[in-house]
C-alpha cells in the first residue's frame, strides 16, 4: 500500500488594498499653461473688447523679449536675491516664533489668557496695513520690510500650530506619562510630532501671504527688489516690465511654497497618505 504525501498548502502573498501610486499628468498641466498663453496671446493680438480691454495689455510675446532682456541683466538678478532674502530672514523668524507660541497658547491657559487676547486683537489687522508703523519703529526701510514679512507668516503659524496642538488625542499624551516620561520628553516625541501636518499647512499659508506683504512693502518704501522694481516699470509706462515682474513674483512664490510642503511631506513620512486622483 503507497501514501502520498501532498505537498503543504502555503497561503498566497497578501494583496496590498492600496492603490497604485497615480504619477502626475504633466502634459495636461503643461498644456493648460499652453492654452492659457495662446487665448492671451489672441486676446491682445485682436484687441478684444468684452467688457475687458484687452488692446492695453502686452502681448506674451512682448513679455517674453522684455523677459529675454533682463534676464541678461544684473539688476534682475539682484532683485531676485533682495526679495528672497527679506522673505527668507521673515519667514524663518516667523516660523520659529509662531510655534513656540502657538505650542505655549495651546498648553498653558495662563499663557492663553494673557497672550491670546492681545493675538486676536492684532491678528485681523493686514501685515501691509503696518507699513507706517515700520517706518516709525525701525531705523531702515530694509528692517521695516523683513518686520512686514515676519508679521504676515507669524498669525497663520500661530494659529495653525495652536489648533493642531489643541486637536491631538490626549490619550497619546497619557500612553507616555504613564511611562515615565517628562513634560519636555512628551514635547518633543509626541506633541510637535503629532501637531507638524497642521504646522506645515500653517507654514504654507505664511509663505503665500509673506510673499504679498513684501512685494508690497517693496512698492511703498523699498529701494530694490521684485516688487519695488514692478512698481517702478509702472510709473514710467513699461507694461511688459510689469508683467515681467508679476511673473517672476507668481514664479518665486510657487518655488517657495513647492519647497515648504516638500520639507512638510519629508517630515511626515510617517503618516498615512491618500494617493491623488
Amino acid at each position: 500500500m503507497t501514501t502520498t504525501t501532498e505537498a503543504p498548502v502555503t497561503a498566497p502573498p497578501p494583496v496590498s488594498t492600496r492603490p497604485p501610486r497615480k504619477r502626475p499628468r504633466w502634459w495636461l498641466r503643461v498644456g493648460s499653461l499652453v492654452a492659457a498663453l495662446v487665448v492671451w496671446q489672441l486676446l491682445t493680438t485682436f484687441d478684444v473688447h468684452f467688457w475687458l480691454n484687452f488692446d492695453r495689455l502686452p502681448t506674451p510675446l512682448e513679455v517674453a523679449d522684455d523677459l529675454t532682456y533682463q534676464l541678461g541683466t544684473a539688476v534682475y538678478y539682484q532683485d531676485l536675491v533682495d526679495s528672497l532674502v527679506r522673505i527668507l530672514i521673515g519667514f524663518v523668524l516667523a516660523a520659529v516664533v509662531g510655534v513656540l507660541v502657538g505650542t505655549t497658547v495651546a498648553r498653558s491657559r495662563t499663557t492663553a489668557d494673557v497672550v491670546q487676547p492681545l493675538l486676536e486683537v492684532v491678528r485681523p489687522i493686514p501685515a501691509i496695513a503696518l507699513v507706517p508703523i515700520a517706518i516709525l519703529l525701525f531705523p531702515t526701510n530694509e528692517q521695516g520690510i523683513v518686520f512686514i514679512t515676519f508679521v504676515a507668516a507669524f498669525f497663520p503659524v500661530v494659529v495653525s500650530t495652536r489648533h493642531a496642538v489643541r486637536a491631538l488625542p490626549t490619550v497619546w499624551e497619557d500612553a507616555v506619562r504613564t511611562m515615565g516620561a517628562s513634560r519636555g520628553r512628551v514635547l518633543w516625541s509626541v506633541v510637535l510630532p503629532g501637531a507638524l501636518p497642521g504646522i506645515f499647512s500653517g507654514l504654507s499659508v505664511g509663505m503665500g501671504v509673506s510673499w504679498i506683504c513684501v512685494i508690497s512693502a517693496e512698492m511703498i518704501s523699498g529701494e530694490f527688489g521684485v516688487g519695488y522694481r514692478t512698481w517702478q516699470a509702472y510709473t514710467v509706462v513699461d507694461y511688459p516690465g510689469v508683467l515681467v515682474g508679476m511673473l517672476t513674483i507668481g514664479v518665486l512664490g510657487w518655488v517657495t511654497s513647492a519647497l515648504v510642503e516638500l520639507a512638510g511631506r519629508r517630515a511626515t513620512r510617517w503618516l498615512p497618505r491618500e494617493e491623488a486622483r
